[in-house]
C-alpha cells in the first residue's frame, strides 16, 4: 500500500498556510515551553518537599537509634549493678519478695533516667535459678519455662550458668535485636502485637554469665509519640522488608503491595511518585531491622497553590491567543482574498487553453498590475505557441519524410546489385524469390504513415532481407534471433533492425574467410526499456574502416537510425557501437511499448 504525500495533506491556501504557521511556529511552540517550565517547577516543588519529608524520616529515625541505644545502655548499666547482679546469682540470701523489691527498684529508677519522656519500654530480667522479673504487668502468670524457650530460640542454648563463652564459639550470641517479638505486656499497658526487643546474656566482669535481659521498645507508641506534630493530611508507616505493615499514623491509611515491592526493589533510593493514588512517598531503610520508615504526601496538596495559579494564567493565555489567532485570520484574510480570486480566474484561464483575458474588475495596486502583466503574458505566450507548433510540424514531418526518401533508394540499389550478380551465376528461381523479398521491403518503407511496427513485423522484414543476402554471399554466415514470446508485439521503429544486420554482414562477416555468425537478441531490460542487440563475430570496425572501398556517396544506415530515435523518443533512447574481440556489437534501447497481449511459445529462430 502507498502511503499517501505528507505535501498533500498541508493547507493550499495562502490564509490557511499563514494561519497555520503561526500556530505551529509561535502558539505551539510557546505552549509547549510553558507547560515544560511549569513541569519544571512541579518538579523543583517535588524534589525541595521530598528533601524536607526525608530530613524529616532521619530525624525520626536516629529516635528510634537513640531509643534501641538508651536499650544497650541500660543493659550495660544493669550487668554492672551489684545489686542485680547479687539477686540473680544467690536469690536464696533473701525472701523472693524482697528480690522482687529490689529488681523492681532499679527498674524504676532506670526509666526515671533514661525513659522519663517515652515510658515505652519494658525490662524482663532472668537467673538461672528458675526466677522471672519484669518491670510490667504481663498477660499471663509469670513462669520461666517459657521465658527461658524464648531466649534459647533467640540467643541459642550457649554457656550453663557460671559458664564462660569460649572464643570462637558460634553455637550462641551475646545479644540479639528481634523487631517482631510478642508482646506479653498488659493490654491496658500496651496494646502493640508486637515489641523490639533486645535478647542479651548477662555477664560478670570475668565474662562470666550469670542472667538473662530483655529490654523491649514499644515501637507504636514511640511511632505515634514522634508524630504527634506532624500533618494531618500526610500518611507515615513502618513496614518490614517483606513489605508487612507493622506500624501507621492512622488506622485507615495503607500500602499497596504494588508499591511496597517497588521500595523494596530500590532501597537506596529517597523517594517515588505514585501516580495510581497520586501521592508522593519518601522513605528510609532501617538496616539493622530491615525496616522502612515511610511518608506518603498526596501531590494535590504539594500542587494546589501551583495548580490553581497555572489554571489562572493558562486561562489568561489561550483568551488572549484566541483573539490574536481571530485577527491574524482577519487580516490574512483581507490580503490574500484578492489573490485567491487571482488564483482562480488563473485556472479558468488554463481551463480553456490561454484563450481568454483576466477581467482586471475591482482589483487595485499589485494585483491589478499583477493581472496586466499576466494578460500581456498571455497574448505573447499564445502567438509563441502558434509559431512553435506549426514550426514543428513543419519540420518533424520534411525531416522525417527526408530521411525514409534516403532509406528507399539505398535498399533498391542493393537489393538490384544483388539481383544483377544472381542472374550472372545462374537462371533459377532464387531472382523470383529475390523479387518477393525485395518487395516486402519496399512496401514497408514506402508507407510513410507508420512509424512503429510490431516487434514480429519488425522480425519479418529482417528474414526477408536475409533471405536475399544468403543468395548473394551463398550462405557464408549463419544469423541467430532470440527474443521472448512475450515481446511480439512490443513496438519498434520500423526498419530498425535491417541497417544493424546489413552493417553487420557488409562490415563484418563478408570478409571473414570462414563462415560467420551474427546473433540478433532483444529483451526487456530492467527500468521498463527494450534493448536490441545484433552481435556479430566479423572483421571488426577498425579493419573494415582500413578495408573499405571508397564510394560515390557515404552510408546513411546507422546514422539515419540514430536521427530517427532521437526524432522519435528524443532523450529516451540510447545507441552504442561497440567493437569486440572479434567482431562488433550494435545495441539500442529505446522506452518498453507493449501493443496486445500475447501467448507464450517457444524463442523463435532465424
Amino acid at each position: 500500500m502507498k502511503l499517501p504525500d505528507w505535501k498533500t495533506m498541508l493547507p493550499q491556501k495562502l490564509k490557511y498556510r499563514l494561519f497555520g504557521a503561526f500556530l505551529g511556529l509561535i502558539l505551539l511552540p510557546f505552549s509547549v515551553l510553558n507547560v515544560y517550565n511549569y513541569r519544571q517547577i512541579e518538579s523543583m516543588v517535588e524534589e525541595k518537599i521530598s528533601q524536607q519529608s526525608h530530613e524529616q524520616l532521619v530525624q525520626m529515625y536516629g529516635t528510634l537509634e537513640d531509643q534501641m541505644s538508651i536499650a544497650f545502655k541500660t543493659l550495660i548499666f544493669l550487668e554492672q549493678d551489684s545489686v542485680v547482679r547479687n539477686v540473680l546469682t544467690v536469690p536464696d540470701s533473701r525472701s523472693p519478695l524482697e528480690n522482687k523489691s529490689l529488681i523492681e527498684e532499679k527498674f524504676k529508677m532506670l526509666n526515671n533516667s533514661f525513659f522519663l519522656y517515652n515510658p515505652s519500654v519494658y525490662f524482663t530480667l532472668l537467673d538461672f535459678h528458675e526466677s522471672v522479673y519484669t518491670s510490667y504487668l504481663p498477660k499471663k502468670a509469670l513462669q520461666y519455662a517459657p521465658y527461658r524457650e524464648r531466649f534459647r530460640q533467640h540467643l541459642g542454648e550457649g554457656a550453663s550458668e557460671g559458664a564462660a563463652a569460649a572464643p570462637g564459639d558460634t553455637a550462641a550470641a551475646d545479644y540479639q535485636w528481634d523487631s517482631r517479638d510478642e508482646n506479653n505486656v498488659l493490654r491496658e499497658m500496651s496494646s502493640s502485637p508486637y515489641l523490639l526487643s533486645l535478647y542479651a546474656y548477662m555477664k560478670d566482669d570475668s565474662g562470666r554469665r550469670y542472667g538473662l535481659a530483655r529490654i523491649s521498645i514499644d515501637y507504636s507508641f514511640w511511632f505515634q509519640s514522634v508524630l504527634k506534630d506532624s500533618q494531618s493530611n500526610q500518611d507515615y508507616f513502618l513496614i518490614t522488608g517483606h513489605g508487612e505493615t507493622v506500624a501507621r499514623s492512622s488506622k485507615e491509611a495503607s500500602l499497596s503491595a504494588v508499591i511496597t515491592r517497588e521500595i523494596a526493589q530500590h532501597p537506596a533510593e529517597a523517594y517515588l511518585t505514585d501516580h495510581e493514588s497520586g501521592t508522593l512517598l519518601n522513605y528510609v531503610y532501617i538496616e539493622s531491622l530491615d525496616w522502612y520508615m515511610i511518608n506518603r504526601i498526596p501531590l494535590a496538596v504539594l500542587f494546589d497553590e501551583i495548580s490553581g495559579l497555572k489554571q489562572r494564567y493558562f486561562l489568561t493565555f489561550f483568551g488572549f491567543m484566541a483573539a490574536f489567532v481571530i485577527m491574524a485570520f482577519m487580516i490574512s484574510a483581507t490580503f490574500t482574498r484578492p489573490l485567491s480570486h487571482l488564483q482562480l480566474k488563473m485556472k479558468d484561464v488554463v481551463r480553456k487553453n490561454l484563450k481568454i483575458r483576466i477581467p482586471e474588475g475591482r482589483s487595485r495596486g499589485e494585483v491589478l498590475e499583477l493581472t496586466r502583466t499576466f494578460n500581456t503574458m498571455l497574448d505573447d505566450a499564445n502567438k509563441l505557441i502558434g509559431q512553435l507548433k506549426a514550426e514543428e510540424r513543419q519540420k518533424e514531418a520534411v525531416h522525417f519524410h527526408m530521411l525514409l526518401a534516403q532509406m528507399n533508394p539505398h535498399f533498391l540499389l542493393n537489393t538490384l546489385n544483388t539481383m544483377k550478380w544472381s542472374a550472372i551465376r545462374s537462371g533459377n528461381e532464387e531472382i523470383s524469390e529475390i523479387c518477393v523479398s525485395l518487395g516486402k521491403l519496399l512496401e514497408v518503407s514506402l508507407n510513410s504513415q507508420v512509424e512503429m511496427v510490431y516487434l514480429k513485423d519488425e522480425i519479418e522484414l529482417v528474414q526477408a532481407y536475409l533471405h536475399i543476402q544468403r543468395i548473394r554471399y551463398q550462405g557464408s554466415f549463419e544469423v541467430t534471433c532470440e527474443f521472448a514470446d512475450e515481446l511480439e508485439y512490443a513496438l519498434v521503429p520500423k526498419l530498425s533492425l535491417q541497417p544493424l544486420v546489413e552493417n553487420a554482414i557488409r562490415h563484418g562477416v563478408a570478409h571473414l574467410p570462414e563462415r560467420g555468425r551474427i546473433c540478433i537478441r532483444i529483451y526487456k531490460a530492467d527500468g521498463g526499456r527494450l534493448t536490441l542487440e545484433v552481435e556479430d563475430n566479423g572483421i571488426g570496425i577498425e579493419q573494415s574502416r582500413r578495408l573499405q572501398i571508397p564510394r560515390s556517396r557515404p552510408g546513411i544506415g546507422l546514422s539515419n537510425l540514430q536521427e530517427r530515435l532521437q526524432l522519435l523518443f528524443r532523450h529516451q533512447s540510447i545507441f552504442e557501437l561497440i567493437a569486440l574481440e572479434p567482431g562488433t556489437l550494435i545495441r539500442f534501447s529505446i522506452p518498453f511499448l507493449l501493443s496486445t497481449p500475447y501467448q507464450q511459445h517457444p524463442t523463435t529462430q532465424v
